[in-house]
């Protein structure tokens, strides 16, 4: 799984960073970025409940 961020609609809410931030965090601009854009698979359920947390949906996960 690729976890893939939607710039254009991404307002840096921060809330994935408080449920995974081993795999997200803000920039120095508040622009969101992936840090770990594979994560393991024991880390899934957290980053899939960060995911459909956004309060923008701007975040999704891509099977490869």
């Amino acid at each position: 799984m690729k976890v893939k961020v939607d710039e254009l609609v991404c307002e840096a809410n921060a809330v994935c960073t408080g449920l995974a931030p081993e795999v997200f965090e803000l920039d120095d601009d508040d622009r969101l970025l992936v840090v770990l854009p594979e994560p393991p698979a024991e880390m899934l359920a957290r980053v899939r409940h960060a995911v459909r947390s956004c309060p923008k949906a701007a975040l999704s996960l891509e099977d490869e």
